[in-house]
């Protein structure tokens, strides 16, 4: 494939992010708490984890590997930083989380399966057949810099919320309680904004479109989920913290 319509197709799966952005404002995805069983076929939601992230992982590697170009020190870098990512999300979180007997919509996780395929051929492809940086790895560029400081900061807030998240649910009761700790000081998503700053960062160092694009579709689709899980919050608990934002401090 030619750069050329390597492009054209980012730009057109760009444009379908800004659909989905403004359609998500409106329907709730049926994930987490607002599953329901109106969507078809549900199969267990640590499975379903499991098919929905490993697609990015293998996808992304296959690709990277495969390429005409040179892996260069940056493209191991790279790719080393979305295996950690997308190994923890397909084999380490779906056991973590506490779901027993929850379930989620086949219709979710192919949709998901199907986005996950995408987004890890154009970053995979890129990086694969694209990128031309011949140079050894270097901190010495400040742009990088900045992005890797993002990456791990945005990594270390996704980690630390989804445990907290996860410890209110020793009990396995099922029931719903408001998360204290760390960014939940400020806002009630701080994994979701913990992505969208992993993302940004590693956008940055790569500084290529497909990169971008992915971090234009994570905050399609975790900026209005943020949103109704905040108006949910408000909505459930009359004590909710009413300082806390949905997803940026202070902002939003």
């Amino acid at each position: 494939m030619d750069i050329k319509l390597f492009y054209q197709l980012i730009y057109i799966w760009i444009a379908l992010a800004v659909v989905i952005f403004f359609t998500l404002l409106f329907v709730s995805a049926p994930y987490g708490r607002f599953t329901r069983a109106n969507w078809g076929l549900m199969i267990n939601n640590r499975l379903g984890w499991i098919l929905m992230e490993t697609p990015s992982l293998f996808t992304f590697c296959y690709f990277v590997f495969t390429g005409t170009a040179p892996i260069n020190g940056y493209v191991w870098f790279f790719t080393a930083l979305w295996v950690i990512h997308y190994f923890h999300r397909s084999f380490i979180f779906p056991f973590r989380i506490r779901s027993k007997n929850k379930k989620t919509p086949l219709a979710v996780v192919l949709m998901a399966v199907f986005f996950n395929f995408v987004n890890g051929f154009f970053n995979g492809y890129y990086l694969g057949n694209f990128y031309q940086i011949n140079n050894d790895y270097s901190l010495s560029d400040p742009q990088l810099l900045v992005g890797l400081v993002f990456f791990m900061l945005g990594m270390g807030i996704n980690l630390h919320a989804d445990q907290v998240l996860i410890n209110l649910r020793k009990n396995n009761t099922g029931e719903y309680k408001i998360p204290h700790g760390g960014m939940f000081r400020w806002i009630s998503s701080p994994n979701y904004f913990g992505e969208l700053v992993e993302w940004l960062g590693f956008a940055l160092m790569v500084n290529s479109l497909p990169a971008f694009s992915f971090f234009i579709w994570t905050a399609a689709n975790l900026v209005p989920r943020a949103l109704s899980n905040h108006q949910w919050y408000l909505e459930k608990f009359h004590d909710y913290p009413a300082s806390r934002k949905a997803i940026l401090p202070f902002i939003l």
